[in-house]
């Protein structure tokens, strides 16, 4: 599985997800700057991802649905930070209503995506997302993120082959 290590510190309020890829790191960051190669990982198996928007540089924003089994649309939204390819990108991440206005009931985080290439030309990537409480980071655990975002970059393997 590409998840190697998983990690909650309710202290700092992050939660973080180490994988490893046997791909370059270029091969690996164009699966997030690419947005139909950004649609085949990102959401879980049974709710693939729809990009509406992607503009993946400092004050870009990259807006999506996915897609549930029953046909319901989960909406969402980043508003990237920083972007410095091949090797980071940093976003703030939201839920976002039907028409895709952000929805101010669910809490917004911010996420760092690093990659680091090894010596072997393979590449670790850890993503950590900052929440802005304890209660925010309990809800989002509560609601499946840790199951979802296993499932969605576990799909990334296939990617690189």
């Amino acid at each position: 599985m590409t998840v190697t290590t998983v990690l909650t510190d309710k202290e700092a309020k992050t939660l973080t997800l180490t994988a490893q890829f046997a791909a370059p790191i270029d091969r690996v960051w164009q699966l997030w700057a690419d947005p139909r190669k950004l649609e085949r990982w990102w959401g879980p198996p049974t709710y693939p991802a729809t990009m509406v928007q992607h503009d993946l540089r400092a004050g870009g924003r990259v807006t999506y649905f996915m897609t549930g089994p029953e046909g319901d649309q989960h909406h969402g939204w980043w508003h990237v930070v920083r972007a410095d390819a091949p090797t980071t990108i940093e976003f703030e991440d939201g839920f976002a209503d039907n028409d895709g206005t952000p929805n101010p009931d669910m809490p917004v985080t911010t996420t760092r995506v690093t990659l680091d290439e090894h010596a072997d030309g393979g590449t670790r990537m850890i993503v950590e997302s900052t929440f802005p409480s304890d209660e925010a980071l309990a809800q989002l655990v509560e609601m499946g993120m840790v199951e979802g975002l296993t499932e969605a970059m576990g799909q990334m393997d296939a990617l690189l082959d």
